[in-house]
């Protein structure tokens, strides 16, 4: 699971599920969530939008 998790960091933990039950590697989706969690592999998160600053906008 780490191994698919540092491919692909922008997956979660149910597109991970998805891709261990397609190896064969079935595993309930409680689970996948409970070893998602322990082993910290959270989605990084994506940078906010930019706002203009100043006085104009009020």
């Amino acid at each position: 699971m780490r191994e698919i998790a540092n491919e692909c960091r922008r997956f979660g933990y149910r597109r991970l599920a998805i891709l261990l039950k397609r190896e064969g590697k079935c595993m309930n989706l409680k689970k996948v969530y409970r070893v998602h969690r322990e082993e910290r592999l959270t989605v990084r998160k994506r940078g906010g939008r930019k706002r203009a600053g100043g006085r104009w906008c009020q």
